[in-house]
């Protein structure tokens, strides 16, 4: 049986090429995706039931203006609460 760092399973893959959703299973080892698909051979040492949610890779952000935003509403939600991975 292999084993993963984490398995996400019975998400909702959208990958981002524009192609349909697919019901899938994302396995993570250090800070790369080991593989997708049916992983219900495998065991993750941790695990996340995704069921009903969305698996997406993070978004890139081209225009922002939190530098300024930040400072005067400390409050406000970080990027990474957002999914955004890049600015």
């Amino acid at each position: 049986m292999t084993t993963y760092d984490l398995i996400i399973r019975n998400g909702t893959v959208i990958d981002g090429s524009g192609g349909p959703r697919v019901e899938s299973d994302v396995a993570v080892d250090g800070d790369r995706i080991a593989a997708i698909g049916d992983l219900s051979d495998a065991q993750g040492r941790d695990e996340i039931n995704a069921a009903g949610m969305i698996i997406a890779p993070g978004f890139i952000d081209v225009h922002t203006h939190d530098d300024h935003a930040l400072l005067s509403k400390p409050d406000m939600a970080y990027k990474a609460s957002q999914g955004v991975s890049t600015v």
